[in-house]
Parts: structure tokens; C-alpha cells; sequence
């Protein structure tokens, strides 16, 4: 799975021509857009709701990653990935069935 998916990049002189409100109007239809300083990446607009969904799965690794650290330094022992998994709710087959997006 990509960060980003649906991706447009612009120039920052070219956003500036475009407008907030275009480039906005862009994110909320589900196309990030990346803004480019001399063809290097320096921002990015997305829709709030892609942000939370961003926000979400890096809680979700910092979590695991948490899980993980404490398991092999408190029992010695490592944890299977199932047995991660399961400790969030989810099975193999259920990550799955997840969206790619």
C-alpha cells in the first residue's frame, strides 16, 4: 500500500497560479498533491480524511511496534506476527480483506 496513491505534483509557482481553492478542491475529490520546489517535494495537500487515515495507521505501528518491544524484552521470547495480529483483532486473512486504500 502507498502513502499516496492518487497523486498530482505541482510547482510552487504553479500552485500559486492555481490557487488555494483549486488545489483544495483536488485533495477533497481524493488527489493529493504534492508541491514541488525545484522538482523536490516540500508539501502536501491532502483531504482531512486521508490525514486522520494517515494518523490512524501510524498510531497503529507505533502500537505494534510497542507490542513487539515488549514481548521479546519481557519474556526473552519472540511473538509470531498471528500472535501480534490477533493482539489487534486481526487474523492474516483479515488484513486481507482490508481496502488497499
Amino acid at each position: 500500500m502507498a502513502i499516496f496513491e492518487h497523486t498530482r505534483e505541482i510547482s510552487v509557482t504553479d500552485a500559486a497560479r492555481r490557487g488555494v481553492a483549486g488545489i483544495v478542491h483536488d485533495a477533497e475529490q481524493g488527489t493529493e498533491v504534492i508541491v514541488t520546489r525545484r522538482r523536490e517535494p516540500v508539501a502536501a495537500v491532502v483531504a482531512f480524511t486521508r490525514l486522520a487515515e494517515l494518523e490512524q495507521a501510524e498510531a497503529d505501528l507505533k502500537d505494534l511496534a510497542l507490542v513487539m518491544a515488549r514481548e521479546l524484552t519481557e519474556s526473552g521470547r519472540r511473538t509470531s506476527m498471528d500472535g501480534v495480529l490477533a493482539a489487534f483483532g486481526h487474523s492474516r486473512s483479515s488484513l486481507e480483506e482490508l481496502p488497499e486504500d
